[in-house]
């Protein structure tokens, strides 16, 4: 007998046996290595990992789980397996050893011991998990696992002998046989198997729900946290999900709730005590105090501040904290990747295994239970494979969410602390980017970190294996892989220069649009719609040019791909035989280093994008971290001192706005006593705002000292209103109160404002409260100060946008002496004279210092600078009628002498009032949707009155003005893809199918020609057949290189071709869409967002998404054909695996697509929240409501991450049951292979290879059509606007029979005319008849809503009559195409709309006119001068929207485009905006001069432009009343008109 080993001497018996268990056909172990190895395996592995189910008690959430059958039956059944495995060892002392013949081995002491030690451990858990409330644990189910399966050779084993025992006890010899030692081995094996088959059925559930839960647990609560350890690495507990969403599209209420371990509550501790730790690292403190770990102080996270103590070091990273916060998840994800990496290089070993068995067939064929056995190796590592990086990913994307999560809230706390000279050097918008692009941007590295080493590690081993097979001629095949690298670098930099040329097109296409859509109105009463069409046609066709190199490069790209894997192996393999005659291709060796060319090529692509990923996410650090340390507020800025006398003071206060040397403020010495009312004032600019900012705290404190006393209220001067509804902007955090409620709105005269809104008080506010008027704003944000009931109050100058009667009800019901504030302390900033008499002392702010204080009486007296402000304010003509009465009057009690000065001033400031006493402006003022008065400033409250009716009724018919957009929900109708399609054309979308389809063909060509060439033995004695072979397969990789760059070509080509057409369409239909039936009910963004994002995706996204479908189906397809070559009975597979495939993909789609739109709406609160808190960070740190807004901002966050987590689940739980498909193609592909009889071992290789690559590609294949689904939504929403309702057409034939001078008298006669704004609304004119002869100029005046814009719009037929119609000239003007007529008539409009571009094109944008008539027009526009000042002359470049003129110029533009069309029909819609009294002269005198034998039709808003028209309309409610000329109407004291002009004081 040969030597014995240390572990036969163990055993007692023999320990390996190569004959029985590997060269035979009836493979078996021997039973001690089944007793050894096959024990002790599972064991050493629980042993191991047993580390991490204590992790996993330490974190645990929860507490004390009850007993439940599981737990109950996992007790009994360890403890039955501990009794038998006790016995087994009595048992072994008793039978064996001492007086026995049995003697006893090692192992039976040993085998019982170690298998007690490990059962006692697994008890001991069971208590434990039950007290800290663990619900599953995946390494005792793998222990289960593993010792169930490795204990199934010794079943056989162990009947085996059993039956060998009976034969011996059957065949009856002499001598008795005492088998009881291995009678009872029998027994007691096979009850201990039968109690390991329970243990691992119990394991596969989970215990009960724990009874203590650190967080409640709601009935929606996800079902991941009580999943067992099975159905959390399949994902099981996912498909109730998928399936809801299968059925119908998920909404909010279907998700469920956040993992508490991913919620802020429990990651925003652990980060901030790490960045605290970090930050008193980086800055040397003065005082060394310890902090404990931050701990939730009533749900509350502190966040140190890097500049509050002491010295700097250096500056605080997020890094180390974000390392020490999150590595732990992220190593142990790292853990899965390095066994996945490993894992993937034993597939090629396998495979050279089947091919060797293969080959093996013909000669001396190896047993059939090997091959079997290789098959279901593969299949083993894929599977275990496809879990373990499912794991992987999960763990990336969780840290990936923290880390974002982390950043978000540790900015947003930021936010709320930082200085006001650290928060000017970056804009608002800039402020949300770090929170929306850089945080995003961990994110996405998250999951490709790993692959700084993985990368190189997956190389480094592809080489060396590589090598094995070929060994130096490797260095060829990576030489040319290292050279692609530059190569595609070089190709993407171009890429990138490029996309940047394309960006600025974009940005100046949609610039333009959004030019365009802003004036539509104004283009289409000029008529100018066709030259801003081409303009941006023209910009488009550039953008299109880019976007075509673009296309090449990256075909070129896609080129070197394709060709990359091919050039490799061609190099070296023509390496390989050509530098020795001795050097053959094998099957073995062609396949197997295809399979690792294959593995190499994904880290080779992902390096240098992972570079730039890192590079791009370092700059994102930098920015963050500059963020975090920039200077916070000074919180020691204001004392809390209670000793003081009053509530209020700053003594000796020098403040600057951060920056050190300029000083805003000096010297300031004020006191507020309690309860009283004090005034500042002041002129613009001299400081006032800054004394209230100074009281807050928000002003850099140089010297002096500012002590408040008591809680503050803060009216800012720019209303700060949030995106809720107006309750929730009056309360602002307080319970509601309802009498309290009430009274504060009477108080601030918002009952009517409020009655109005469609919703009453609970209506929500847009952002930036973009639904109410300036005065409303500042009235509600006045009555959330008064709601607040706090102790001091600083106001901010809140009756400036506010009527004057409005505010001097609020004056009188809040803030006055007897208003609801009488008994708080309050500062007011105030430009409103009237009320100064009434408050308890003035300070008068001049040039950052206080000048002079006082009572009212007081100051008076002294003529100083309160009396110089006084004068200058009357001087400003701010105030009403009534007002300059009362402050006459209370001149004269107080200081008579002063009357003289002021008598002058008070009659300059009455003249100018009258002029606007009867401004009343158009409904619809022609451009803005709203009206501009004269003075913004009293723009309220008249109209609210008025209005409130009209509004009402308009919103019973409507409901709501702005059409809401349809989010699309389920799938998309194949007409789009049709229309798509279409779009592309029918040929390049035949050719994209025939080219792919004969690259396929190449590339399994050339695969095939490989496998000839292996299996040839001839070869090896005839070069020139070797070099014919290597010939034709260098000519087939070129074909497959060819055809790919084509392919791609004429995908981005179609793609594009697309794009051009939906393009064009889209604009085209816009262009002529009607301007009451389309724009007025459709919001500008939503159309500029078609424009924009929308055709972003049809330009970008979409080729690039098809082109990867096609090579997708392509390669699945060619893999099955090329399995089903190698062995055609797996056609009979495909059909079952085709149909679970597709019904993942339906599950998947639907559910993932859902997921997308509802985390992406669920988004843009976070950044919006964010903006906005931004923006009114002043306000709220006043309140000291910032914990408020922390904990918003958390559960915006939370409501993100709800809907982001799933969708990000969803992605593992189709990659996993794909991947399974995947792995039971291979399974069968193989196992048919070594079955079949297949005697081609070339075929089976290539068939295996095909196999091993069909898994990714299914994954990507899902992804794509899903992606297309997506995206393809864009060219459905683009689709829609076909239906869009469109206006009359541009041009008609018979247009060109009119004359060419048509209207050459200008006669306008109206008859019983009618016309509304859109189907269901009402008549806006009802039935008007009068007549115009040529020449003859008219007024027509009327209050507002009375329908005098309309009658304008009609004249241009910008709404079509309703009934009834216009004549000019004799024709009905309805039968003329819209340019004809709209070209023959000019307007000057209310509104002066300007386009960026020339001013020359500003005039003349079709260049028709000769630069003289130009400079003809400008000068009598009285613009000549202007514009010869400027350098560019008449190509002096005006900026969008004209604001690089000013308001007067601009109207004066719009006087020279009229004098330069010079038409018959003048229409003037008179100027209502700030244009100066002497522009408006100048206007007058032009039109009077130059269009004296024109007919005029002037919309007056001042009665004595129109005094010396011909005649005057006067209209009310759509009717004319009186039709006469204006000397007739006023001798007629009853006229309407006389009226008008009596309140005008015109008579």
């Amino acid at each position: 007998m040969a030597e014995t080993s240390a572990m036969d001497r163990f055993c007692g018996s023999k320990f390996w046996d190569a004959n029985s268990a590997w060269w035979t056909t009836d493979p078996d172990l021997t039973p001690c290595f089944e007793q050894t190895v096959l024990v002790w395996t599972p064991c050493a592995f629980f042993w191991l990992f047993v580390l991490f189910d204590f992790w996993y008690l330490k974190a645990s959430l929860d507490k004390n789980i009850p007993w439940s059958k599981i737990s109950v039956s996992k007790l009994l059944f360890n403890i039955g397996l501990l009794v038998i495995t006790v016995l087994d060892l009595i048992m072994a002392f008793v039978k064996k050893g001492g007086d026995s013949e049995l003697p006893l081995y090692d192992l039976d002491v040993w085998g019982p011991i170690i298998k007690i030690i490990t059962f006692l451990m697994l008890l001991a858990f069971i208590p434990l998990n039950r007290k800290y409330g663990v619900q599953t644990s995946g390494c005792q189910f793998m222990f289960w696992f593993l010792l169930t399966i490795l204990s199934i050779p010794r079943c056989r084993t162990e009947a085996r002998l059993q039956q060998d025992r009976k034969a011996i006890i059957d065949s009856n010899q002499q001598e008795p046989h005492d088998f009881s030692w291995e009678e009872y081995q029998f027994v007691s094996f096979f009850i201990f198997f039968a109690f390991t088959c329970v243990m691992l059925i119990i394991n596969c559930f989970s215990d009960a729900m724990p009874r203590q839960t650190k967080y409640k647990r709601g009935p929606n609560e996800i079902p991941e946290l009580s999943a067992s350890f099975l159905s959390r690495i399949t994902y099981r507990w996912f498909d109730s999900m998928a399936l809801k969403g299968y059925r119908n599209p998920l909404e909010e209420d279907d998700l469920w709730d956040l993992r508490p371990q991913d919620s802020c509550k429990e990651v925003m501790p652990t980060f901030a005590y790490y960045w605290n730790k970090n930050v008193r690292k980086n800055y040397k403190q003065a005082g060394n105090t310890t902090e404990p770990k931050a701990q939730f102080t009533n749900g509350k996270v502190s966040f140190e501040n890097p500049q509050g103590n002491g010295r700097k070091k250096g500056m605080a990273s997020i890094m180390p904290a974000i390392y020490k916060s999150f590595g732990g998840i992220f190593l142990f994800g790292s853990f899965f990747k390095l066994i996945t990496d490993v894992l993937t290089f034993a597939q090629p070993e396998v495979l050279s295994l089947i091919i060797g068995y293969v080959e093996d067939f013909e000669k001396t064929p190896q047993p059939e239970w090997k091959g079997i056995m290789y098959s279901v190796l593969l299949f083993v590592l894929a599977s275990a494979q496809t879990f373990i990086l499912a794991q992987y990913f999960h763990r990336m994307f969780i840290v990936g969410l923290r880390i974002r999560t982390a950043l978000i809230n540790c900015i947003y706390r930021k936010a709320l602390r930082i200085s006001n000279a650290a928060r000017k050097e970056s804009t608002v918008g800039e402020i949300v980017n770090l929170m929306a692009v850089d945080a995003q941007r961990f994110m996405d590295l998250t999951t490709y970190l790993n692959m700084l080493w993985s990368a190189p590690l997956q190389i480094a081993l592809a080489l060396y294996f590589l090598w094995q097979q070929l060994g130096p001629s490797v260095l060829a095949g990576l030489a040319v892989m290292i050279i692609m690298i530059p190569l595609n670098g070089f190709i993407a930099s171009r890429i990138k220069t490029y996309q940047i040329r394309q960006m600025q097109y974009k940005d100046e296409r949609v610039k333009l649009m959004n030019e365009v859509l802003s004036g539509i109105k104004v283009l289409k009463l000029y008529a100018w719609e066709p030259s801003f069409e081409k303009q941006v046609l023209d910009i488009r066709d550039k953008e299109i040019a880019t976007l075509r190199s673009t296309a090449y490069l990256n075909a070129s790209t896609s080129f070197l791909w394709s060709c990359a894997p091919f050039l490799v192996s061609l190099v070296t393999f023509a390496t390989y035989v050509l530098s020795d005659e001795a050097n053959q291709l094998s099957t073995k060796k062609v396949f197997v280093s295809l399979a690792l060319f294959d593995i190499m090529k994904l880290p080779l692509t992902v390096m240098p994008m992972l570079f730039t990923d890192i590079a791009e996410t370092q700059v994102s650090v930098k920015r963050i971290n500059k963020f975090l340390n920039s200077e916070e507020l000074d919180p020691n800025n204001v004392q809390h001192d209670k000793t003081k006398p009053h509530p209020m003071i700053i003594e000796n206060g020098n403040f600057s706005w951060g920056d050190e040397d300029e000083m805003t403020l000096k010297n300031i010495n004020m006191q507020v006593p309690k309860n009283n009312l004090v005034a500042i004032v002041g002129t613009v600019g001299s400081g006032k705002s800054s004394v209230i900012q100074a009281f807050l705290g928000e002003m850099e404190k140089i010297s002096g000292s500012v002590n408040t006393v008591g809680r503050l209220a803060y009216v800012p001067q720019q209303a700060w209103i949030q995106n809720a509804t107006v309750r929730d902007n009056i309360l602002f955090g307080k319970s509601y109160d309802r009498k309290r409620y009430n009274r504060v709105i009477d108080a601030c005269a918002l009952r009517t404002d409020i009655e109005i809104l469609s919703a009453g008080d609970l209506t929500e506010i847009g952002e930036k409260g973009i639904n109410l008027s300036g005065g409303q704003k500042q009235r509600i944000s006045l009555a959330r100060a008064v709601y607040n009931d706090a102790d001091l109050y600083l106001l901010d100058d809140p009756l400036s946008a506010v009527d004057a009667h409005v505010g001097k009800h609020i004056f009188e019901e809040v803030i006055g002496p007897k208003g609801m504030l009488k008994n708080k302390t309050r500062v007011l900033v105030t430009h409103g004279i009237t009320f100064l008499p009434q408050v308890d002392n003035i300070y008068v702010m001049k040039l950052g210092q206080v000048s002079e204080n006082g009572t009212y009486s007081q100051l008076l007296k002294n003529k100083g600078d309160f009396a110089d402000f006084l004068i200058q304010h009357l001087q400003e003509g701010e105030e009403e009628e009534e007002d300059l009465n009362q402050i006459k009057r209370q001149l004269s009690t107080a200081e008579p002498e002063l009357l003289a000065p002021f008598e002058k001033a008070i009659k300059l400031a009455r003249a100018e009032s009258l002029s606007d006493s009867i401004s009343v402006t158009s409904a619809d003022s022609l451009m803005g949707r709203g009206s501009l008065r004269r003075r913004a400033k009293r723009q309220d409250s008249h109209d609210s009155a008025a209005s409130a009716a009209s509004l009402k009724r308009k919103q019973e018919v409507e409901g709501k003005l702005i059409e809401t957009e349809k989010s699309q929900t389920g799938g998309v109708e194949f007409g789009v893809y049709k229309h798509y399609i279409k779009s592309v054309g029918i040929f390049l979308s035949v050719a994209t199918l025939v080219l792919n389809f004969v690259f396929q063909a190449f590339q399994i060509g050339s695969n095939l020609w490989l496998t000839q060439w292996s299996n040839d033995k001839e070869v090896e004695h005839d070069t020139g057949l070797r070099n014919m072979y290597l010939g034709v397969y260098g000519a087939f990789g070129f074909g497959q290189g060819v055809f790919a760059y084509i392919s791609v070509v004429i995908v981005y080509v179609g793609g594009l071709r697309a794009a051009k057409v939906i393009h064009n369409e889209l604009l085209h239909i816009i262009m002529r869409a009607s301007v009451c039936r389309f724009f007025d009910v459709t919001p500008l963004g939503r159309i500029l967002n078609n424009f924009s994002g929308d055709m972003d995706v049809v330009d970008e996204e979409l080729p690039g998404t098809l082109d990867s479908l096609m090579t997708f189906v392509w390669m699945v397809l060619a893999t099955i054909v090329v399995i089903s070559m190698s062995t055609p009975i797996f056609l009979a597979v495909i059909v079952p695996i085709a149909f679970i495939y597709y019904f993942a993909q339906r599950f998947y789609v639907a559910t993932s697509r859902q997921l997308m739109r509802l985390e992406s709406v669920s988004r843009s609160p976070i950044y919006s929240h964010f903006g906005e808190t931004v923006t009114g960070v002043s306000t709220i740190r006043a309140y000291t409501v910032e914990d408020r807004f922390i904990e918003e901002s958390d559960n915006k966050v939370d409501k993100n991450q709800v809907c982001k987590y799933p969708s990000l689940i969803a992605n593992r739980w189709l990659a996993i049951r794909l991947e399974m498909v995947g792995n039971l193609i291979i399974l069968f592909a193989s196992l048919f292979a070594v079955l079949g009889g297949q005697s081609n071992p070339g075929l089976v290789g290539l068939s295996v290879s095909y196999a091993l690559q069909v898994t990714q590609t299914l994954n990507w294949l899902v992804r794509m059509s899903s992606d297309i689904e997506t995206n393809i939504v864009s060219v459905e929403r683009i689709k829609e606007y076909g239906e869009t309702k469109q206006e009359a057409a541009w041009d008609l034939e018979e247009d060109k029979k009119k004359p060419k001078n048509w209207p050459a008298d200008g006669r306008v006669e109206f008859s019983n005319f009618q016309v509304r704004y859109r189907e269901g609304l009402d008549l806006v004119l009802r039935g008007v008849t009068f007549n115009i002869s040529g020449g003859e100029k008219v007024g027509i005046v009327g209050r507002t809503g009375a329908g005098k814009s309309s009658l304008t719009l009609a004249l241009f037929r910008i709404i079509e009559s309703a009934g009834g119609k216009i004549i000019i000239d004799g024709v009905d003007i309805a039968t003329m195409g819209l340019h004809m007529l709209r070209s023959r008539l000019t307007i000057i409009p209310q509104d002066p709309v300007l386009f960026s571009g020339s001013l020359r094109s500003n005039l003349d944008p079709f260049n028709v006119k000769t630069d003289d008539d130009i400079w003809k027009a400008l000068e009598l526009s009285h613009l000549k001068t202007f514009a010869k000042g400027l350098q560019a002359g008449l190509n002096h470049e005006i900026q969008e929207g004209g604001e690089n003129l000013s308001v007067g110029q601009r109207q004066l533009v719009c006087l020279a485009r009229a004098l330069l069309r010079k038409t018959k029909v003048l229409v003037l819609d008179e100027a209502t905006a700030a244009v100066d009294l002497e522009t408006d002269d100048l206007i007058q005198k032009t039109i009077r001069s130059e269009f004296k034998d024109c007919t005029v039709l002037t919309i007056a808003h001042r009665l004595n432009t129109i005094l010396d028209s011909d005649k005057v309309i006067v209209l009310d409610k759509g009717q004319i009343t009186e039709f006469a000329s204006p000397t007739e109407l006023l001798d007629n004291p009853k006229s309407a008109f006389y009226s008008m002009a009596k309140d005008a004081n015109l008579v």
